[in-house]
């Protein structure tokens, strides 16, 4: 019930959660990502968290990470301040925080701490719609939790949503033993493997079909989900927002030139993901290790444009596909870029065939990537003579249908036909008369 007249009932809308983003930089550390995009990335993963109001934001250099605390003891009294001025109730830590900091912090600070990897699993399960995805999900955020039973979430009495990181004291059962978590582990896992099992099915009929697959695959927020909708019509979420994509959606699509592919939009990679994450959401890339052709999209107008590729090709030369499916890297969100840097942009990508430089948003630049991907994946051919029985008429009309033959020549035995097709066609062939060489 909406709020009414004056004594009337009334459904209480629970109030944002002020929260504070900071990302420690170890000053040492050779390998940190640079500070202040790294700071703004962790502000729109807050700002991807329904019920957030980041009420700022700050790098805290450090010359070494504490063990205890995190921060030095004159940091921490200076963030309390701060924090108690600007009523905060929840703070972010871009980047790894132990259970023993965690708690040392709270108790410090009289607030909720939320980590990167923490964040990040919130964002996942609001998200998260199909049944694996929220299965991984839930895998991901108790194998998480098992690491970090404490009794120190108390202090909060606000109920919300989602895993529960940021809620309440009751929201998760964190005082939970670790059995009681390994029990529930086991469940999901049961509950996966029926539904992985279910999408294997799929997958191999949809093998069955003659269809290429094109997979997008690229950082979070990289326009691919724009992409993937201007390509197909479908309308698929795609927000100026990080993760607005989870779980994998396909749409058949037919190229200019009558073909017809499987456009395949799968979940934005991010740098540090954790790797609870990593091993739970491995299932839903499989889309791209199946793949003919991958569109690695890039947000070419960001500042750190080339280190988000890095991290994306960190993932797919895990998966193993970096190095054996074809690839074309879409330099997307053109229309962004100022027009002298767009032309120096327009000159590099013509100097490659795996690159195009495109705007998902205004169209630009679309239709020259779909006569690429067509191009891509136009499939070599091969002639060869097949030698057919007088009685395989139903194998000798297929082939008239595929277009395939170039010549036929009455034989003793039957019919000798000169053909001129793919192994996809040849394959198919195989399966139609039973034999393995298709000859």
């Amino acid at each position: 019930m909406k709020q009414g007249a004056r004594g009337g009932g009334v459904d209480r809308k629970v109030p944002d959660t002020p929260a504070f983003v900071l990302h420690p930089h170890v000053r040492s550390d050779r390998d940190a990502r640079d500070p202040d995009p790294a700071l703004e990335e962790a502000v729109a993963l807050a700002a991807a968290l329904p019920g957030l109001v980041v009420e700022g934001a700050q790098v805290v250099r450090l010359p070494r990470i504490h063990p205890g605390k995190l921060f030095g003891k004159g940091k921490i009294e200076e963030l309390g301040q701060l924090f108690k001025a600007q009523d905060i109730e929840l703070v972010l830590i871009d980047g790894h925080v132990s259970p023993v900091q965690q708690r040392n912090l709270e108790k410090e600070w009289g607030v909720k701490i939320l980590d990167r990897t923490g964040l990040i699993l919130e964002i996942f399960s609001d998200r998260a719609r199909t049944r694996e995805g929220v299965l991984q999900v839930e895998m991901a955020a108790l194998s998480y939790q098992r690491t970090r039973l404490v009794r120190a979430w108390t202090h909060l009495e606000r109920q919300r949503g989602g895993l529960g990181f940021v809620g309440g004291p009751g929201e998760t059962q964190i005082e939970a033993d670790r059995r009681a978590i390994d029990e529930q582990l086991n469940r999901l896992r049961r509950q996966l493997d029926k539904v992985v099992r279910t999408r294997d099915l799929h997958r191999k009929a949809r093998a069955k079909v003659p269809f290429p697959i094109v997979a997008l695959v690229g950082y979070t927020n990289a326009g691919k989900s724009t992409l993937f909708n201007r390509m197909t019509g479908a309308e698929v979420m795609a927000k100026d927002m990080l993760f607005a994509t989870l779980d994998p959606t396909m749409r058949k699509v037919e190229l200019a030139t009558g073909d017809e592919v499987i456009l395949s939009d799968t979940v934005g990679f991010i740098s540090d993901l954790p790797t609870e994450l990593v091993a739970a959401f491995r299932a839903t890339l499989e889309e791209v290790t199946d793949a003919d052709l991958v569109l690695h999209v890039r947000d070419i107008s960001h500042a750190q444009s080339a280190e988000q590729a890095a991290d994306v090709e960190a993932i797919l030369t895990s998966l193993g596909v970096a190095n054996e499916t074809p690839m074309i890297e879409v330099w997307n969100k053109a229309d962004q870029l100022p027009p002298e840097e767009r032309d120096a942009m327009e000159v590099q990508a013509s100097r490659s065939e795996d690159v195009c430089l495109i705007s998902a948003l205004t169209g630009d630049g679309v239709q020259q990537l779909v006569s690429e991907i067509a191009r891509r994946l136009k499939p070599q051919t091969v002639t060869e003579t097949l030698t057919l029985p007088h009685d395989a008429g139903r194998a000798r009309a297929w082939l008239y249908e595929q277009g395939v033959i170039e010549a036929e020549t009455p034989v003793e035995t039957g019919v000798e036909l000169r053909v001129n097709w793919n192994e996809r066609q040849k394959a198919r062939f195989a399966r139609l008369t039973g034999k393995a060489d298709g000859s």
